[in-house]
């Protein structure tokens, strides 16, 4: 039983869904495993290589880049004529109309979404198996649309939670900066600001690829997978039976041409001299009815196809975008608020900083004027330390009371000076 699942896998994709022991690949093949989910939900996974899925998608090589684990590429939605490019966050998928092929499935921060992404394809395809559509009730979202609002739910889910989660740790480590700055407090409010502004960028490319699909109706109408294929089969359908209609309209025509050219030869062998130009005007206007019957049944065709082309509705899926939108937008704006709040706690410690160098600043200005005074006194004491013989060192004439004097009057005077300088200062506003 094995070994017929691997050679239909074989058929499919061209390549085996699981290498067979003792084959050795050649380098440079780019052989890499696919989670492929059906449209009913069942899953396997397949090792193919990149040609193998171009053909099954229809994809160029430059979209698949983006989905290479080895590149970094930013958060990309794009839609193709028989592919959806799903690059967002974790997830790298390829959706179609009734496949799911997804690139990594064996991420351990994948396997989740990998669970809901099978039941919500199974509830679809359950809905889809019982639903009639002459009844009524709600509209079946299309295969592809279903894919999509899982790995849109699963993003806007993944960066909401680390919003959720930087928002918790952020709050404590800034209040505790804001009652003791230190060295520690101040590295953790660092890496959460790191933190802060990656989560940002991501959220906000995010949030630019879904406003560029909801602003372009054409990026939208290429997502139509379903609708697209649907037009596919009727075109294929109705080209059968125009080439049915015209082989019995050439039919027709050769008989009547033959019933024509028996009617002229009875009339050439009747001797009727008009026979032959009654034929060839006959025949013209045969042919004539015959080209615009068929420039009708074009014209007519190709209007209906235009028209189906311009008229597709994409309210459907713009409404399942904009919810998203939405949801991704509050991370935003609760990331941006978040980020205010950064900004202000800094704003307070460089408040604090300024104040407390101005204090700084102000006992340096203290000290500075108190060494300046002391230096007059220690002049004073300099000239008095000087070897000259004068009357005030003879111990004859002043004595202890004349040397107390002067040191008091010394150290009164510069603390005058001091004070002075110092209510100068303050009269300037260099001091508080």
């Amino acid at each position: 039983m094995r070994g017929n699942g691997i050679g239909i896998e074989e058929q499919r994709w061209g390549s085996t869904a699981v290498p067979a022991p003792g084959i050795i690949r050649k380098k440079g093949t780019s052989v890499r495993p696919w989670l492929v989910v059906e449209g009913s939900g069942d899953a396997e996974v397949v090792e193919v290589g990149k040609h193998a899925i171009m053909r099954r998608t229809g994809l160029p090589a430059r979209d698949l880049r983006i989905l290479d684990p080895l590149l970094s590429y930013p958060s990309t939605v794009l839609g193709r004529e028989r592919a959806i490019v799903i690059n967002l966050e974790h997830i790298k998928a390829i959706i179609t109309a009734n496949q799911v092929l997804l690139l990594n499935s064996r991420d351990p921060s994948v396997t989740p979404f990998v669970q809901e992404l099978q039941a919500r394809i199974l509830r679809h395809h359950q809905a889809t198996t019982n639903h009639h559509p002459d009844e009524g009730g709600i509209k079946i979202l299309p295969f592809e649309f279903v894919a999509l609002e899982a790995c849109l739910e699963a993003a806007c889910s993944v960066l909401e939670n680390e919003a959720k989660t930087l928002e918790q740790e952020a709050h404590p480590a800034l209040d505790k900066l804001t009652s003791k700055i230190s060295t520690l407090n101040l590295e953790r409010v660092r890496q959460i600001k790191s933190r802060l502004v990656a989560i940002t960028g991501r959220v906000q490319k995010v949030r630019d690829e879904l406003e560029h699909l909801l602003d372009d109706d054409e990026d939208m109408a290429e997502m139509y997978l379903t609708e697209k294929l649907l037009q596919q089969q009727s075109q294929q359908t109705s080209s059968e039976e125009d080439t049915v209609v015209d082989d019995t309209r050439h039919d027709d025509d050769d008989n009547n041409d033959m019933d024509i050219h028996h009617r002229a030869e009875i009339s050439l062998e009747a001797g009727v001299g008009g026979g032959v130009a009654s034929y060839e005007e006959e025949e013209d206007n045969d042919d004539d009815d015959h080209r615009n019957l068929r420039d009708i049944h074009g014209t007519h065709a190709s209007t209906v196809y235009s028209a189906a082309t311009i008229k597709l509705d994409v309210e459907e899926l713009e409404m399942l975008l904009e919810a998203y939108f939405v949801q991704i937008d509050g991370t935003l704006n609760k990331l941006s608020t978040l980020r205010e709040y950064v900004d202000d706690t800094e704003d307070y410690i460089n408040i604090m900083l300024d104040d407390k160098q101005n204090h700084l600043l102000q006992m340096g200005v203290m000290l500075t004027t108190a060494t300046l005074v002391v230096s007059a006194f220690v002049v004073v004491a300099g000239i008095f330390g000087m070897n000259i013989h004068i009357e005030l060192f003879d111990d004859k004439l002043y004595g202890m009371r004349e040397f107390l004097w002067t040191v008091g009057g010394g150290t009164a005077g510069t603390i005058f000076l001091y004070v002075v300088a110092i209510a100068w200062c303050k009269h300037k506003g260099l001091l508080e």
